[in-house]
């Protein structure tokens, strides 16, 4: 598997993303499983504890998503924007 390459220094943008079960109608909990790649600044005190400080997400990706209500990831989908959420009918577009 190909990883993607960042320059020093570049972050990856994270996006907070909605879902919806298209079988049971749920909009409010999903179990997300993600893989992440982060950089961290470790600071050890002289007693040898550890504070973990400044704590980057570089590059994120979900692996799955799983309906809390109805138990399976079959009928999740992403929110998109300008969705109208919680609404089957399709958006009206300006000028009709």
């Amino acid at each position: 598997m190909t990883r993607p390459r960042f320059a020093r220094g570049t972050v990856a943008s994270v996006t907070q993303t909605r879902y919806r079960c298209t079988a049971c109608g749920n909009l409010t909990r999903f179990d997300v499983v993600t893989t992440s790649t982060t950089r961290a600044f470790h600071h050890f005190t002289v007693g040898g504890e550890l504070e973990v400080e400044e704590t980057e997400v570089l590059a994120e990706t979900v692996d799955s998503v799983t309906c809390r209500w109805c138990g399976h990831g079959r009928n999740v989908e992403a929110v998109v924007d300008g969705d109208e959420v919680g609404s089957d009918e399709p958006p009206v577009e300006a000028g009709q």
